[in-house]
């Protein structure tokens, strides 16, 4: 018979049904005896504790009355005779301490401060912890006592508190830490205790409001200052780094203890992969999400259920982008971006569900493990990976103590103030082979059934649960009994709702369903009610294994689906164009997963809605960095619409064919067509930096842009754009400032940080290095509000450049290493080439042409990309033509610059030429060709259209040359050069022999 007094005090059979005890006295008598179980209890100290300080006359004999009820009822529970003892001395409760939760709680609390291991600490206080069913000694008149024990339980729940801190789960424990400390407002440790917690958790204003707070109370009340332990916490959030990112869903509910987390946290420490297996339904998510809480360092979680590609949903849940907003060109690959944006990076990786896409799952973690030595990666599959040093560790079954724990956890959850019947509870875990989604789910039928009705259910219905065919999917094999079961506990309407709204790939807002599934709201109340719909972010979300046993039920709404999401992009399109920016990115963002299903139904379906969806989509593409996302549909898309487009939908056409991987339909045609204004106005953006774009095609299609706001203000940029490759400065920076002027008016980041960063640049060529700081630290926290990571380390790569020219060495260096690091956490390489390719600069101008020569090989490496690099390639082989010229290297110097050159002719660069003519000025003048030198550098001002201000390799030569021929010889060959028509001066600089004065 077991013993419970921490909480109202109970004494239960071996089948853990209770034995009724009687009214509080006999209660009373039970706890002070099982207080010091096996051992003699005075009838003096049982009286104290049953009457307190003044006990009624005949308190003796009353407790002799006592004794004897509380035996007969011990007796007919089922308790042997004894149980109550009788001595000279006193009364004694015959059973192994064991037997009474206090004795097991101090005694697991007493092992936990043994054990050092952290995660060990926090198992055995949790499991010490879950013993308490509310106030000890609950009604019996003995408040010492009671309160001895209150302050074991909170001490004990410091300590538990003490090894999640030590574990990392910061987030997970301000709540509770608060509410602890709001009850006991003067208790400097768990004070300490939350503001760690919150300084963990990234919060580190509130975390020293806390500490303010608290101080002011205790001097207020006690007059002491705070303790060593509190003003310890305040000083390390005064001087403690910011902690690592964690990003790992927090568990709405307690975690039931199992052995497999011992195991699994051994196997993490020992090797860089671990998978956990078993059937669906077993508990490996939230045992992986356990497992990385109490990891050290930064972790990552990502969801795979929905997921058809692994490295893209990699890149999501690590906030990585296919590539820059401010930088465009082709996507990278996704898992190239993975492997640059891991190299340097410690962090456990979290797989969750891979068994659907266990193939692509294997290919990418072999290579991020074998490329990415901080990286470790924990898989939940119902299959291995596969690879080579893999660890498995199996997930089954719960035992029985745990199963009956979690069920009648969740049970309180749903249906507090009466326990489930202990018997109906083992049955029930039984029959439902203690795997935790199906225990779940019969625990929340207490709503409307007992334990016993439930048990009753589970006999016909689930005999194949435990017995079923070895051969069967392991999917089927117990968690469609589970699911099948519930769906039996709906009434029509909720099965029809259910199989409707499992559309749904991502979840839905309460106007989706509406408009999707026509159904009445409270049929949708039903569903969550009998957790068969999940309810929280203002969003309903169903369980995936729930949505899988629905597929197919709701296909006749799949239209529905298609045609609201599509009026959701359609809405939301104009406003990534203006002030609400931010806002509309945000919610297609929350969409995104049903906008992507939309989008393939009707890629197979209904390719006219298909070609409106990826037209409506195609800015937010653009700007989320996801413009290859669209390639695989947009391809089946113009195999089912055939070589023309549907009436009304040229202009989404074209827009479909430049997401489409294939360049061999016939577009041009369909361009000459389009009649304008053009609907999607950044269209010209877009064909732009296509793979089929021609010079007459844009010119055709900026001719199409239309009078609206956005529009207007778009074409300024491209009108600048033009000026400036044209070497028309002043005209181009005409065109940049009106365009800054509209979107700043429009309230468009994109825009503005656009225009921002040209203005900056023609301030840095002028020498006007104030107003390019100032230019350039906007642009810079535009694309931080944006979220564009990628263009925020490209602008500090901006920045370095003009501050280098000013010779702030240090400042320019602070950025180029910001950017390298910000780079490397985004995963762009051509970014982190070019903060490479300006460290080479530093240590070239600091004479380190060694160190110069290394960093310029390291960054050519990842600026291979053709189509992106083209600009980063022509800096890189300038820098290395600096260098070779500076080591006497002249013959490879010129081949240096002559390859930069020929890099800016294939882009149409001007600016790029004027560099790499600028280097080969500097080649001639090492062979003392001054006057070849003079009109080189002339040629390069003509072609940018403005001298740069400050750059230390330019001044140097035109010194130089202007001193050996003199001032008036340099002027006439310079401004011969600067006069050149800019074909003829770039075809005689292309020229070797010219460069070789041969």
């Amino acid at each position: 018979m077991q013993f419970a007094i921490l909480g109202p005090v109970e004494a239960r059979r071996p089948d853990g049904t209770p034995v009724a005890l009687g009214g509080p006295q006999l209660r009373g008598l039970l706890a002070l005896l099982a207080l010091d179980a096996g051992r003699v209890v005075g009838a003096e100290r049982l009286i104290d504790g049953l009457h307190g300080e003044h006990p009624p006359e005949g308190a003796a004999e009353a407790l002799q009355s006592q004794v004897s009820r509380l035996r007969r009822r011990l007796r007919d529970g089922g308790a042997p005779d004894g149980l109550v003892e009788f001595t000279p001395a006193g009364y004694r409760l015959a059973v192994d301490p064991r037997d009474v939760d206090v004795h097991r709680f101090e005694r697991l609390t007493a092992q936990a401060r043994e054990t050092p291991d952290p995660a060990a600490k926090l198992t055995l206080f949790t499991e010490a912890l879950a013993l308490w069913r509310g106030p000890a000694l609950d009604g019996l008149a003995d408040p010492p006592r009671a309160a001895r024990l209150a302050e074991l339980r909170l001490a004990a729940t410091e300590d538990r508190v003490e090894a999640g801190l030590a574990l990392g789960h910061h987030e997970r424990l301000v709540a509770e830490l608060r509410e602890l400390t709001r009850e006991h407002p003067l208790r400097e440790r768990l004070t300490a205790q939350l503001i760690r917690a919150l300084h963990g958790s990234g919060r580190s204003a509130e975390a020293l409001a806390v500490f303010a707070e608290v101080r002011a109370r205790l001097a207020d009340e006690l007059g002491a200052d705070p303790s060593a332990e509190l003003a310890e916490a305040h000083v390390a959030v005064l001087q403690a780094a910011p902690a690592p990112a964690r990003r790992l869903p927090v568990p709405l509910t307690a975690f039931v203890g199992r052995a497999e987390l011992d195991r699994l946290t051994a196997a993490l420490r020992d090797a860089r992969l671990v998978t956990l297996t078993g059937p669906g339904g077993a508990g490996k998510t939230r045992l992986a999400v356990e497992a990385a809480a109490r990891a050290t360092g930064e972790a990552c979680f990502v969801e795979l259920a929905t997921a058809t590609d692994v490295p893209r949903a990699v890149l999501a849940a690590l906030g990585l982008r296919e590539q820059g907003v401010l930088t465009p060109g082709a996507a990278a690959d996704p898992a190239d971006r993975l492997a640059a944006g891991l190299a340097d990076r410690p962090l456990l990786l979290v797989l969750d569900n891979c068994e659907h896409v266990v193939a692509e799952a294997a290919r990418l973690v072999r290579r991020l493990l074998g490329e990415c030595a901080g990286l470790r990666a924990l898989a939940t599959s119902r299959e291995a990976l596969g690879l080579t040093g893999e660890t498995l560790v199996p997930v089954g079954a719960l035992p029985a103590d745990a199963a009956a724990r979690l069920f009648t956890d969740r049970a309180a959850a749903v249906a507090p103030g009466e326990a489930p019947a202990p018997g109906a509870v083992t049955r029930i875990c039984a029959a439902l082979d203690g795997l935790p989604l199906a225990i779940e789910l019969a625990a929340a039928r207490l709503r409307s059934l007992s334990a016993d009705d439930v048990a009753a259910r589970l006999g016909d219905r689930f005999g194949l649960l435990s017995r079923g065919d070895r051969t069967a999917d392991p999917r089927h094999r117990t968690l469609r009994g589970v699911v099948e079961w519930s769906w039996d506990l709906l009434d029509p309407d909720e099965r029809l709702l259910a199989g409707r709204f499992a559309v749904f790939a991502g979840g839905a807002r309460p106007a989706a369903v509406e408009r999707v599934c026509d159904v009445p709201d409270a049929v949708l109340a039903g569903l969550v009610e009998k957790s068969f719909v999940e309810f929280a972010g203002g969003r309903y979300r169903m369980l995936e294994t729930i949505r899988a046993f629905c597929a197919g039920q709701g296909e006749d709404r799949r239209a529905a689906h298609a045609k609201y999401f599509l009026e959701f992009a359609l809405a939301h399109e104009p406003k990534l164009r203006g002030a609400g920016q931010l806002t509309a990115l945000a919610e297609l963002t929350a969409e995104h997963a049903d906008l992507l299903a939309a989008l393939r139904w009707s890629a197979a379906e209904a390719p006219e809605t298909a070609l409106r969806l990826i037209a409506a989509l195609s800015w937010y593409w653009w700007l989320r960095g996801l413009r290859s996302e669209a390639t695989p549909i947009a391809d089946a898309v113009l195999a089912a619409v055939g070589p023309e487009p549907p009436p009304d939908l040229a202009e989404e056409y074209v827009l479909c064919a430049i997401h489409a991987s294939a360049t061999d339909v016939a577009i041009e045609p369909i361009l000459q067509r389009l009649d304008g204004p053009l609907e999607y106005p950044y269209l010209f953006l877009l064909w732009a930096f296509s793979p089929r774009t021609k010079a007459t095609e844009g010119a055709r299609l900026a001719a199409l842009i239309g009078p609206d706001a956005w529009s207007r203000a778009f074409a300024r940029i491209g009108d600048g754009l033009g000026a400036q490759y044209g070497g028309r400065i002043a005209e181009a920076e005409t065109h940049f400032s009106a365009s800054l002027a509209a979107f700043r008016a429009l309230g468009d980041r994109w825009g503005e940080a656009s225009a921002l960063e040209k203005l900056a640049e023609f301030a840095d060529w002028r020498g006007d290095h104030a107003r390019f700081r100032e230019l350039m630290d906007e642009s810079v926290r535009l694309a931080g509000e944006l979220g564009v990571t990628e263009d925020a380390a490209d602008l500090l790569c901006r920045r370095a450049d003009g501050m280098l020219r000013t010779g702030d060495v240090e400042a320019a260096r602070a950025d180029y290493e910001a950017a390298a690091g910000q780079a490397r956490a985004a995963g762009t390489p051509l970014t982190l080439a070019r903060a490479r390719g300006g460290l080479g600069e530093i240590a070239r101008r600091a004479g380190d042409l060694a160190g110069a020569r290394r960093w310029y090989a390291s960054a050519l490496a990842l600026a291979a990309d053709p189509v992106t690099g083209g600009e980063t390639r022509i800096r890189l082989h300038t820098g290395f033509g600096w260098t070779a010229a500076a080591e006497g290297r002249l013959d490879e110097a010129t081949d240096l610059h002559q390859e930069a050159l020929a890099t800016a002719l294939e882009h149409a660069n001007r600016p790029g030429a004027a560099q790499a003519i600028e280097g080969l000025a500097g080649v001639l003048a090492g062979r003392a060709e001054d006057e070849r030198a003079a009109f080189l550098l002339g040629v390069a001002v003509g072609l940018r259209g403005a001298p740069v201000t400050g750059d230390a390799d330019v001044a140097a030569v035109a010194e130089g040359v202007r001193a050996r021929i003199g001032a008036p010889a340099y002027a006439e060959a310079f401004a011969r050069g600067r006069e050149t028509p800019p074909e003829q001066a770039v075809a005689e600089a292309g020229q070797r022999r010219f460069a070789l004065g041969s």
